[in-house]
């Protein structure tokens, strides 16, 4: 895994993000059954060290499965969203979340929009109405997040709440 990119994200915060770029790897399948003309699925998310390219290519195309591979998405990692990463970690199944399009004029046609690392991204997308699927998160930049989310994630501190019992009739609720 090449070293991950540090940049400064607005000067007036100061905030200092860190970065990965993937490439994620896309399927589609012609008629796959009598109900849809067509059917997409994210099957890999690799990080891209620059060896792949700038444009999306095809992998392999037997006329009916496309493999299709989309480099250069950024993968940015902020303190605001370290609670999100933590979720996805103890999550028991870490994951990469990919937001992606289909084409309105050309629905044969789909691509990858954004790579996240955030539960709370992922479920803010889902609400949205976006499509979103994740694929396993392993190896380098399984670690890579960990390190981070130790660094950054703090829990909020629990506050005791008084049982309805011991509050004022006026205040149970």
């Amino acid at each position: 895994m090449a070293a991950p990119s540090t940049a400064v994200d607005c000067p007036e915060a100061m905030e200092v993000i860190t970065s990965l770029r993937v490439a994620v790897l896309m399927e589609r399948q012609r008629q796959p059954n009598q109900w849809e003309a067509w059917r997409f699925r994210i099957g890999e998310v690799v990080v891209d060290e620059g060896g792949f390219g700038d444009a999306p290519r095809a992998l392999r195309d037997d006329g009916r499965t496309l493999l299709q591979l989309h480099p250069g998405l950024a993968v940015a990692l902020h303190r605001d969203e370290a609670e999100g990463y933590y979720l996805n970690l103890s999550s028991g199944a870490p994951a990469w979340f990919v937001m992606w399009r289909v084409d309105d004029q050309d629905p044969s046609h789909a691509w990858p929009e954004l790579v996240t690392l955030s539960y709370d991204v992922a479920g803010r997308l889902l609400d949205a109405q976006e499509r979103v699927d994740n694929v396993p998160l392993t190896g380098e930049p399984l670690a890579w997040l960990q390190a981070y989310t130790d660094e950054h994630y703090k829990p909020e501190p629990k506050k005791r709440s008084r049982p309805p019992s011991f509050r004022a009739p006026g205040d149970r609720r």
